[in-house]
């Protein structure tokens, strides 16, 4: 018994402060969370609040205002897992093949990622200026001066759903690529050599020789990938905040929502919103960890 004690005993003290944190500051809060959503507590008033079951969520779901955050999370999150992936895979393939002042290229497109949302967000707000033609600020003045004029728009202040978000995602995009770059190069150089030298003793193509031998060594970096920008379009809070303000209709998440619900010291909506949002990550990341689970069990 004393020889198991000094084994695992001092492992265990030295895990026993992440766990006491991350059990109340993780999951404490989100149990609290929860059990507040499931109050009538939609006033800053101290004291027991009554329970009234899910009737926060039923009344979340029937709201036309909470189900527009929803739709513009859906385009925010397609557009910019899309674009970062492209623009990711992209430079990782220019890198992977081999250019001049490499490390200077991985510099300039990891140095987004130094850069805090909120200050990303205040630059890219200038630059999405929608104001045209002699008044025109940011890129529609830079299309002005180089004589692209029809590349003027309003960006996110008019047109539909998907050309509002798109605008809002442009800046998350130019901030994540390079990490998305980061771990594709990552993976490539980390394809044996003798990979390449077999598809080319074979007679396959370039393209044939990265469309069957190195893509496929590149889906679980590709499905990491998808579910961290999956999780991180849900936390745009800041980036959003920073380009269109609090306020916006058009360009306003589920995040937003619960910030604005939140001042109104509507904590049951609050919370309800919380939960909805953890759900949404709960759907990206379970089935990730189950596939990884599986895949080590598997080896």
């Amino acid at each position: 018994m004393h020889g198991r004690i000094r084994t695992w005993g001092p492992g265990a003290l030295v895990l026993l402060p992440t766990v006491l944190l991350l059990g109340y500051f993780v999951y404490g809060l989100i149990a609290w969370s929860f059990n507040t959503s499931l109050t009538d507590r939609h006033t800053a008033r101290r004291g027991p609040a009554d329970y009234v079951g899910f009737e926060n969520y039923v009344n979340l779901f029937g709201e036309d205002r909470f189900l527009n955050s929803l739709k513009n999370l859906g385009v925010l999150t397609v557009a910019f897992i899309v674009g970062t992936l492209i623009f990711g895979l992209l430079w990782a393939l220019l890198l992977e093949k081999g250019v001049t002042g490499e490390s200077i290229f991985r510099s300039i497109y990891l140095f987004p990622m130094a850069i805090s949302m909120i200050a990303s967000g205040v630059v890219w707000s200038w630059l999405l200026n929608p104001s045209q033609g002699e008044d025109a600020r940011g890129l529609n003045r830079l299309f002005s001066i180089v004589g692209l004029n029809f590349l003027e728009n309003s960006w996110w202040t008019a047109g539909s759903r998907w050309t509002t978000m798109l605008s809002i995602a442009l800046p998350a995009i130019w901030q994540l690529s390079g990490y998305i770059m980061a771990l594709f190069l990552a993976g490539f150089r980390g394809i044996p050599p003798e990979l390449r030298e077999a598809a080319r003793v074979d007679g396959a193509s370039e393209f044939k020789l990265y469309r069957h031998v190195l893509f496929p060594q590149l889906s679980p970096i590709a499905l990491s990938a998808l579910i961290i920008l999956g999780h991180m379009s849900l936390k745009l809070f800041d980036l959003i905040y920073a380009i269109t303000g609090p306020n916006q209709f058009r360009t306003e998440v589920p995040s937003i929502y619960m910030w604005n619900t939140l001042l109104r010291s509507d904590q049951a909506k609050a919370a309800a919103i919380a939960i909805v949002m953890l759900a949404v990550v709960a759907v990206l990341v379970i089935p990730y960890v189950a596939y990884t689970v599986r895949q080590e069990t598997d080896e």
